[in-house]
């Protein structure tokens, strides 16, 4: 998310010609882009980094089920 974020930000500071990013080739930022999709698309996958969420979701559900049967067996 902070490689989205730095990239939109010299995308605008570039673009509204701020600082010292007047001079900033916008071939940096589209490196930042293109490297910034090889991660999120290649990397994480290859790290298992895109199933951790997948994987906190699937352990919501087992406990809300487990305490939805708990709640059952009282009544």
């Amino acid at each position: 998310m902070l490689l989205i974020i730095a990239i939109l930000a010299l995308s605008l500071l570039k673009y509204f010609e701020i600082g010292p990013f007047i001079n900033l080739s916008w071939w940096w930022i589209s490196g930042l882009m293109l490297f910034a999709f090889i991660c999120f698309e290649y990397i994480e996958r290859m790290l298992g980094l895109d199933k951790q969420s997948n994987a906190h979701e699937e352990l919501d559900k087992i406990r809300k089920e487990r305490v939805a049967k708990a709640f059952e067996r009282k009544k």
